[in-house]
């Protein structure tokens, strides 16, 4: 991947991110102790920003780097394990999400029962 395609994404990317938590510009300047007029820079990808400000945009945006840089496509490695089985409910019928909590609560019960037999 060429550099300015890496530009690209960083510049895209941040835009997406700081939109998605309802920020200006300026308040994410502000947040991130740089101008507005170097945010604007690095989001249209006219400049890039050090490592050291790269990995603070990657813990406020809790995204890694290689996401910020264009370098993979999941935002949060720790995160998409975590709900893995439940990112599409939406189509879910009332019958599903009864099912899941099912197996959830069957879930919840072999849990405490290797609790229980770890305690003995």
């Amino acid at each position: 991947m060429g550099v300015i395609l890496l530009k690209k994404a960083l510049g895209d990317r941040l835009k997406e991110l700081r939109e998605s938590k309802r920020l200006s510009q300026k308040e994410a300047a502000s947040r991130f102790g740089i101008t507005n007029f170097q945010l604007s820079r690095y989001e249209t990808g006219k400049a890039n920003p050090d490592p050291d400000l790269i990995a603070k945009f990657a813990e406020y945006y809790e995204v890694t780097s290689d996401y910020l840089l264009g370098l993979s496509d999941i935002k949060n490695p720790e995160k998409r394990s975590e709900s893995r089985f439940f990112f599409d409910l939406d189509d879910a019928t009332e019958e599903d999400l009864e099912d899941l909590e099912q197996v959830y609560k069957m879930l919840q019960r072999r849990k405490q029962k290797r609790q229980n037999k770890d305690s003995d």
